[in-house]
Formats: C-alpha cells, structure tokens, sequence
C-alpha cells in the first residue's frame, strides 16, 4: 500500500490541475446555458452559420442540443479530449517512469513483487480517474441545478457524463500496454497526445462523413448521446466490447511486465 500512496501523491498536484481546469470549463459553459436557451429559433440559425466541425461533432439531434442532456452531451466532446489525454498520460507515465527515471532496478529489489508494482499503480491511477470524474460530475449537477429552469432527470444527466470515464478508462488502459511495450519512454505526453487527438479526429471525420463504423475504431463515439438520452441508458454491446477490451489490455500488462527484461540503470 506504501507504493499505492506515494503514486497518489506524485500526482496529486496534476490531478487537481485538471481537476481545476475542467471543472471551470463546465461552470463557464453551463452559465452561458440560459442565454443558450432563451431564443431557440435565434440560436439554431446562429448554429447553422457555424462551421460543420462545430455543429455535428458531437453527433446530436438539433432537438436534444437545446436540453441539458444534450448540452452537456456537446461540451462532453471536447471535455472528453481532455479526459482521454490525462488518462492515458497517467496510464503511460506511472508505470514507465521507473525505466525512463532509472529507478525501475532500484524498485524492484526492494521485497515487493512485481504484480504488486503492478497492481499498485494501477490502483493509483484508477482512484485518480475516479476522483476525477467524481468533482466533475458534481460540479456539472450543481450548475444544472442552477441554470436549469425546468425539471430534469438526475439519472439521465449522470449517464451522459458517465461517458468521460468509461473514455477514460480505455484510454487508462492502452496508456498500461503501451507503457509496457515501448522500452523507457522518455514522455508521456508525447506518446498520450497525439494518440488522443489522432482517434478525436479519427471520430470526429466520421461522424462529418456518415461512418457509423468508426465507433469501432475511436473510443469518443463508442457511447452515442441521443442513445443515451432517449434510451436512459448504454448500449450494452459497446458496453460489453470495452469491458474486453479492458480486462485484456490490463491482463497483457501484466505478463508483459512480469516477464520484461528491466535493465539496470547505468
């Protein structure tokens, strides 16, 4: 638990930064909610003036654009950027910062096994998604409690915003397998970023040209927002796929790290 609590320390202080940064995105956005709303046949012809990137990124009906669900569905597309980026720069960074750090050798004779190193960074890491999406979430109920005028459903409104940690958790868990694949990475987020914004564009391409099998291939369209909202709930297959996809990027993890030749430091 030692291990578990000083990678939680070690990024305690990024965690808050981004913490910080998309809670603020959300009060800003959503304040500007009501205004939003208030000329609908105004906005809508303000909307369609804007480029196509801006108006179908996020793959919403015009109807649901104008209800809290679908507002948030719309700003969860760039927030859920920013979401898979610290994610798998964690995913890549907690593990492979004993190679790229040259402290790998020093940790491992210490009496801990390496399952353990494992398992403790990977719990590390998922508590700070966690937290993460748990000040999120909160902040967003709270500001839709005071800029919505009108009854809303709680449960519908977190489902929507489920979608950042279900994002972030394939990103955590590909950030875990590459980790272990590539041999000392020097940065993390030279590894993370362009692999967030190569499957965004990947996604966002998609959606502007009609593929709707590109939610097999980027994880920001895996989880459908009219679906969700019209349906109140996930789409189970997609469910079901990035639960595999999950449990076997981590389980390679694992025996890959157990069996990797980690050199000394020099």
């Amino acid at each position: 638990m030692k291990l578990y609590f000083r990678e939680l320390k070690a990024y305690r202080n990024s965690t808050i930064i981004w913490i910080v940064s998309l809670s603020l995105l959300v009060i800003v956005f959503l304040s500007m909610f009501p205004s939003f709303t208030k000329d609908v046949e105004e906005t809508k012809n303000i909307l369609q003036n804007l480029p196509p990137f801006m108006a179908s990124a996020a793959g919403i009906s015009p109807n649901v654009m104008f209800s809290i669900y679908g507002f948030v569905s719309w700003l969860l597309t760039f927030v859920t950027l920013a979401g898979a980026v610290q994610s798998m720069n964690l995913g890549v960074g907690i593990l492979s910062k004993e190679e790229s750090g040259k402290t790998a050798d020093f940790l491992l004779t210490r009496p801990i096994s390496r399952k353990s190193v494992i398992t403790s960074k990977l719990l590390a890491a998922f508590s700070l998604i966690l937290i993460t999406n748990i000040v999120f979430c909160l902040t967003t109920f709270a500001m839709a409690v005071v800029v919505v005028d009108t009854d809303f459903s709680a449960t519908t409104l977190m489902l929507v915003l489920g979608k950042l940690f279900l994002i972030q958790l394939i990103f955590l868990a590909l950030g875990f397998i590459v980790s272990v694949i590539i041999n000392r990475v020097k940065s993390a987020i030279a590894v993370s970023l362009p692999t967030a914004f190569s499957l965004f564009i990947i996604g966002t391409l998609g959606v502007l040209l009609g593929v709707d099998s590109v939610k097999y291939i980027s994880p920001f369209k895996l989880f459908d927002s009219d679906y969700i909202i019209n349906n109140n709930a996930y789409d189970v297959k997609f469910l079901i796929g990035e639960a595999i996809f999950v449990l076997v990027a981590v389980a390679l993890s694992y025996v890959i790290y157990i069996k990797k030749d980690i050199k000394a430091a020099s």
